[in-house]
């Protein structure tokens, strides 16, 4: 009885062993993964996706899969798909998968996959803008003392009119066909202040000062430039 007792306590115990040995080995192989990083990129510049790879790993591209590989060894390598030929290399220094020469269709999401140790996963939404072009100021008016401000309107770019550092008007439109636009007109009493038009989008920006195309007292600027300010409404 008592062999039959020692047997079982035995056999319990060995169980357990057993459940806690499972459950460390499944914990040293758990996949870590991160929430989405929201990132930007400019076109024609280089963007490195900020998760090492000391060993090995992979870079995944939204439905494409797998872009580019790296393996142990003396002989590390990286193999990539042709579309990103001489553009993606694994940067000896840093060591992160670096993605040069952007292109607007580069965005999208990359998921770097590390498995150095273990399975570590980090994701990333790629967006890439152009960088922005300089506000134009055109139809300067002398009658009405007034400017139009305009810019080419691409993704997610705003054109804002200031006064000093105070916000006068402020446009954008998801409609790419058309430039973005809008007109000052300066009262006497704001003659002596400055303004400015200013285009930006998430990685740019450009700042133009608005001339004057009225004397201070209201008349023609006979010298081309452009003079008086103050309501503001878009164009």
């Amino acid at each position: 009885m008592n062999h039959l007792f020692r047997w079982r306590r035995l056999a319990r115990l060995m169980f357990m062993l057993q459940y806690f040995v499972i459950n460390v080995l499944c914990a040293s192989q758990q996949t870590v993964q991160s929430e989405i990083q929201q990132v930007k990129g400019i076109v024609g510049q280089s963007f490195s996706f900020q998760e090492r790879v000391i060993k090995s790993g992979n870079l995944l591209y939204g439905e494409l899969g797998s872009i580019a590989n790296v393996y142990p060894g003396k002989r590390s390598k990286i193999t990539l798909e042709k579309r990103f030929e001489n553009r993606l290399r694994l940067n000896n220094v840093t060591r992160y998968f670096t993605l040069s020469a952007l292109q607007i269709d580069d965005a999208g999401v990359y998921t770097v996959e590390n498995t150095d140790e273990g399975k570590k996963i980090k994701t990333f939404e790629l967006t890439v803008y152009n960088v922005v072009s300089k506000p134009q100021v055109t139809e300067c008016n002398s009658s009405s003392c007034s400017v139009v401000c305009s810019v080419d309107n691409e993704k997610e770019v705003t054109l804002t009119l200031y006064r000093g550092e105070e916000i006068l008007n402020q446009t954008s439109s998801p409609d790419l066909t058309t430039d973005l636009s809008l007109r000052l007109e300066v009262e006497g009493k704001n003659y002596n202040s400055a303004y400015s038009c200013v285009a930006s989008n998430p990685v740019s920006n450009e700042t133009v000062l608005v001339p004057k195309c009225c004397s201070e007292d209201g008349r023609a600027n006979d010298a081309g430039g452009a003079n008086r300010y103050t309501r503001i409404g878009v164009a």
